[in-house]
C-alpha cells in the first residue's frame, strides 16, 4: 500500500518540476522584455537598433536584480524601460503561480491515479469474465464442437463472484469512471494466447470441484503470473502511467490485499481498500509539505548556506537542496514526526534518487542543523514526535 515515503518521493518531484519551470519562467520574462525592444518591422520610421538594444539591456538587467533581490529600486527615469520591467515582473509572477498550483495539482493527480490503476487492474478480471461470456455465446450459435479448454468453469470462481457482485467495487468503478476502452483488445490477446493456454489455468478448470483455496489460487496466479508480467501488458500500464515502475508495487499491493479479503468466507460485505492507512490524513501531510517548501523556500535556503560554509551553495546539486529543504519543512511544521525517522527517510530517498554522494552530504548537514535548530527552539516536537528526539 502507499507509504509516507511514496508521498515524499512525489512531493519531491513536483518542487522539483516546479523549480525546473520557475527558471524556464525567468527565461521567458527575459525573453518578453526583448520583444518589447525588438525593431518594429511592419514600422515606416527609421528604427534606432542601437537605442533599442541599449533599452533591452538596461531593462533586462533590472530585472534580473529584481530577481535576486525581490525588489526593484532604480534611478533609471526611462519609462519605457521602467514600465517593460514591470511588465516582465507581473507576467513572470503569474506564470510562477500557474505554475505552483499546476505541479500540486499534478501531484495529487499523480497519487490518485495510482488508485484508479489499482481499480483498473482489478477490473481486467471482469474483462476475462465477459470474454468468456462471448464465447459462450458464440458456442450455442455454433453447428460443431468448438475446441479448446472449457474456460466457462472460471465463471464460478467464488473470489472473482464476489469481488463483481461487491458494491463497494462497482461504486468505485462508476465514481472513477474506470474503463478499459479500446485497449480492451489487449487483454484479449493476452486472454486467448497466454490465459487459454497457461499451465496453471488448465489444471484450475479440470478440477471435479475447485475448493475455496483453489479459486484464491488460481486467481493470485492470474494476477502475480502473468497480468503484472506480461510484456505487452506491462508496456501498456507504462502508456497509461509514467510512474508506473515506481507504482506498480503499490498497485500490485493493494492487489493482493483485496483479493486475499474477498476470498475469505465473512458475513459482512468486504470493502475496497484505500490507498492508505489514513488516506486523508497522508494526502493532507504531502500537500502541506509541497506547499510549505515551495512558500518557505527562502528561510531554507539561508539557513542551508548559514550550515554548509565550507560549500557555495550555488553548488550544491538542485535535488540534494530540495531534498534538504523538505526535510527542514518537515521537522519545522510536522510536530508529531520524530527528527530521527525524517532525517532517515530523507537519506533514503538520496540514495534513491540523487548522486552517490548525497547519501553523506544529506546525513550530515540534516544532523547538523537538527542539533543547532532543537537546541535554539525553532524545532520542537510533542506526543509521538518526541521519541528518539535526543
Amino acid at each position: 500500500m502507499l507509504n509516507r515515503r511514496t508521498l515524499r518521493i512525489k512531493a519531491m518531484q513536483a518542487i522539483y518540476a516546479y523549480m525546473q519551470a520557475e527558471g524556464s519562467d525567468y527565461l521567458l520574462a527575459l525573453d518578453q522584455i526583448a520583444d518589447d525592444f525588438a525593431p518594429d518591422l511592419n514600422s515606416m520610421e527609421v528604427q534606432d537598433r542601437k537605442l533599442l538594444e541599449g533599452k533591452k539591456q538596461i531593462a533586462q538587467l533590472l530585472f534580473k536584480e529584481w530577481f535576486d533581490t525581490r525588489q526593484f529600486e532604480t534611478e533609471e527615469t526611462d519609462k519605457e524601460i521602467i514600465d517593460a520591467v514591470n511588465r516582465a515582473i507581473v507576467y513572470y509572477q503569474n506564470l510562477v503561480k500557474k505554475d505552483y498550483k499546476h505541479y500540486g495539482n499534478q501531484m495529487l493527480n499523480a497519487v490518485e491515479r495510482i488508485y484508479d490503476h489499482y481499480l483498473a487492474t482489478l477490473q481486467i478480471l471482469e474483462v476475462i469474465v465477459n470474454l468468456i461470456e462471448e464465447e459462450e455465446e458464440k458456442k450455442e450459435k455454433r453447428f460443431t464442437a468448438a475446441k479448446g479448454p472449457d474456460v466457462k468453469r472460471f465463471l464460478e470462481n467464488r473470489v472473482v463472484q464476489r469481488l463483481l457482485s461487491n458494491k463497494s467495487y462497482q461504486q468505485h468503478i462508476i465514481r472513477r469512471s474506470i474503463s478499459w476502452g479500446s485497449d480492451i483488445s489487449e487483454i484479449r490477446l493476452v486472454y486467448k494466447n497466454i490465459l487459454k493456454e497457461d499451465e496453471a489455468f488448465l489444471t484450475y478448470l479440470s478440477l471435479p470441484q475447485p475448493t475455496a483455496e483453489d479459486d484464491f489460487e488460481i486467481v493470485k496466479h492470474i494476477f502475480k503470473n502473468i497480468i503484472f508480467k506480461e510484456k505487452n501488458l506491462q508496456s501498456l500500464f507504462e502508456e497509461q502511467d509514467l510512474n508506473w515502475v515506481e507504482n506498480k508495487a503499490i498497485v500490485k499491493s493493494l492487489v493482493n490485499k483485496t483479493i486475499k479479503i474477498f476470498s475469505e468466507e465473512s458475513e459482512e460485505e468486504p470493502v475496497l481498500l484505500d490507498l492508505s492507512a489514513n488516506w486523508e490524513d497522508d494526502k493532507a501531510f504531502f500537500e502541506e509539505l509541497y506547499h510549505q517548501t515551495i512558500q518557505d523556500d527562502e528561510k531554507y535556503e539561508a539557513l542551508i548556506a548559514a550550515s554548509v560554509k565550507n560549500w557555495d551553495v550555488e553548488r550544491v546539486a538542485l535535488l540534494d537542496k530540495i531534498i534538504l529543504k523538505m526535510a527542514l519543512c518537515e521537522m519545522h511544521i510536522f510536530r508529531s514526526i520524530p527528527v530521527k525517522v525524517t532525517i532517515n527517510e530523507y537519506i533514503e530517498i538520496s540514495k534513491l534518487y540523487s548522486t552517490p554522494k548525497s547519501k553523506q552530504f544529506v546525513n550530515g548537514v540534516l544532523d547538523k542543523m537538527a542539533q543547532e535548530l532543537t537546541t535554539k527552539g525553532d524545532i520542537r516536537k510533542s506526543g509521538r514526535g518526541l521519541i528518539d528526539n535526543k
